[in-house]
């Protein structure tokens, strides 16, 4: 079974974890982390991709640009932020976003 394979953005390292090790539970799931805009472009450009996780920390211009960046690629694939709600909320956006 091929995984989900979700590059998530967060600056706060705890919460990065705390993330990462939910999505991760999640047998058809895997998560790559990336804490901070420079490094989640370079993630973003040497690996594929289905899903961008945005989380807390990186400043509204960083949040743009990094949207942009994703944007241009010649994966188009969905962004969604996510800002905390407990990880039902987390897989429903999840979800949402992959269209399951």
């Amino acid at each position: 079974m091929e995984k989900t394979e979700i590059l998530i953005v967060c600056t706060h390292e705890e919460i990065l974890n705390t993330i990462v090790r939910l999505i991760n539970s999640n047998p058809s799931m895997n998560a790559t982390a990336a804490n901070s805009l420079e490094q989640a472009i370079t993630v973003f450009t040497s690996a594929s991709f289905n899903l961008l996780l945005v989380g807390s920390g990186l400043s509204p211009q960083e949040e743009t640009d990094l949207v942009e960046k994703v944007s241009k690629s010649r994966s188009k694939i969905p962004v969604i932020f996510h800002y905390g709600g407990g990880s039902g909320l987390l897989f429903t956006e999840i979800y949402q976003a992959l269209g399951k």
